[in-house]
């Protein structure tokens, strides 16, 4: 029996049998969204709440982890090592992060609509314009930046030979960005507390 070279172990390490959408997933992630059109829908303020609270979390929890945790950890693996967990990783994070920025900022537009703070007149319209201002500038980072980032990276590991640099790149842009909008979710939380106090 020929023993396999370690040319050959590699080239099936790097194997692009992977699905770039995780086609399972994408049934969670349509049952959420009609959940919440249903909610806007129906106008349920506890619903709204919820889908606005636990999204942004979530959605600055993941930023914070992935910026902060996972970023100098990816850093120190090998090559063969980031393509592994790319490959696991990234095509999650297709699914994942538009799914909580869609539930965020239309639950959380719905929610000042239906307690009128967007009113002029509102004691809490000004934080939370800026708010809105924040947020706008995050989700263009988020869909302009991380997301092209994120399919760049599944992109160059379907093809045969994935380039290891060109991956380690992109994974560090959308790690960095990560961290920005974390940082900046940060800010946002600040202002959300400080209006729910006031």
């Amino acid at each position: 029996m020929a023993l396999e070279s370690p040319l050959s172990e590699q080239k099936e390490s790097h194997s692009n049998d992977f699905s770039i959408v995780p086609l399972k997933g994408l049934y969670g992630v349509v049952v959420i969204l009609i959940v919440l059109i249903v909610t806007i829908e129906k106008n349920w303020l506890y619903g709204l709440e919820f889908f606005h609270v636990v999204s942004g979390g979530l959605w600055t929890a993941i930023d914070l982890f992935v910026g902060f945790v996972i970023g100098p950890i990816l850093g120190k693996l090998s090559v063969p090592a980031r393509i592994e967990f790319s490959k696991r990783f990234m095509p999650k994070m297709l699914l994942i992060m538009p799914t909580l920025v869609a539930c965020t900022l239309s639950a959380g537009w719905q929610l000042a609509r239906h307690l009128g703070n967007l009113s002029h007149s509102s004691p809490n319209h000004t934080p939370l314009v800026v708010s809105f201002i924040v947020v706008g500038v995050m989700t263009l980072i988020a869909l302009g930046i991380l997301e092209p980032a994120n399919i760049a990276v599944l992109l160059e590991l379907k093809r045969f030979e994935p380039r290891g640099e060109v991956i380690g790149k992109l994974m560090k842009r959308f790690i960095y960005t990560a961290g920005i909008t974390g940082a900046m979710q940060i800010a946002t939380l600040i202002i959300m507390t400080w209006v729910t106090v006031k």
